[in-house]
């Protein structure tokens, strides 16, 4: 029987942030360590769990691997930082653990629409960050820097496992751009409505296929259209 673990959508993520809180927040207790959203690994022999201090839970807030039953701490895991996350409720971060537990990937949010998606090797008491491959700079040629790029709006990538070394990577993002340019980049991998202002709206949704070798290499399959915000 094949085994499907998969990171929510953003939607999802957004249903669950009251409308009065831009961020999800939670006062952690002193040795609380929550685990977050799907974050028990199959094999039961681990987990990832979150921990901030303050009254929001931001106050030196990591995500950690955990060793299960006794919820012991192994490793902090890269790339999840003030820098880089807006939430530091255990509930706002979710976790796609391959069947057999030596991968996990994590989705979180950097800003109020736009996900980051870090993925783990896990190598008996660590987790050593490795690289997700980008649908969008495979079509496109192009990096977006979150931080500094503001015409992307939105951004949603997913995992689900289909092996313990393929998963299916989804990659949904929505721009704003005052000309087509970036639309004729895409073909069928995009669509580009035209908003009332005279801007475009462009939306890129691709899926692939990833298979996993050891070091951290990756083989991407051939990509193709996602699921469009109409449906289609």
């Amino acid at each position: 029987m094949l085994i499907r673990r998969t990171i929510p959508t953003l939607a999802l993520t957004f249903a669950a942030l009251s409308p009065a809180h831009a961020t999800a927040e939670h006062q952690y207790g002193k040795h609380e360590y929550a685990i977050i959203a799907d974050g028990r690994a199959p094999n039961g022999k681990l987990s990832v769990a979150s921990h901030g201090g303050g009254e929001f839970g931001g106050d030196n807030f990591h995500v950690y691997l955990m060793a299960e039953p006794r919820h012991r701490r192994l490793a902090v895991l890269d790339n999840i930082s003030d820098e880089n996350n807006l939430d530091h409720a255990p509930q706002a971060y979710y976790a796609a653990w391959s069947p057999d537990s030596r991968y996990v990937a994590i989705a979180f949010r950097t800003e109020r629409h736009i996900m980051t998606l870090n993925l783990y090797a896990i190598e008996g008491r660590r987790a050593r960050l490795i690289e997700v491959p980008d649908l969008f700079r495979e079509t496109t040629g192009r990096t977006v820097q979150v931080k500094t790029e503001g015409d992307m709006r939105t951004f949603v990538p997913t995992v689900t496992w289909q092996t313990p070394r393929r998963f299916r990577l989804t990659d949904s993002r929505v721009f704003v751009e005052d000309d087509a340019t970036l639309a004729d980049k895409l073909g069928a991998l995009g669509k580009t409505p035209k908003m009332d202002d005279g801007r475009y709206s462009i939306e890129f949704s691709a899926e692939a296929d990833v298979t996993l070798s050891r070091g951290g290499r990756y083989r991407i399959g051939k990509l193709q259209p996602g699921k469009f915000r109409d449906g289609e």
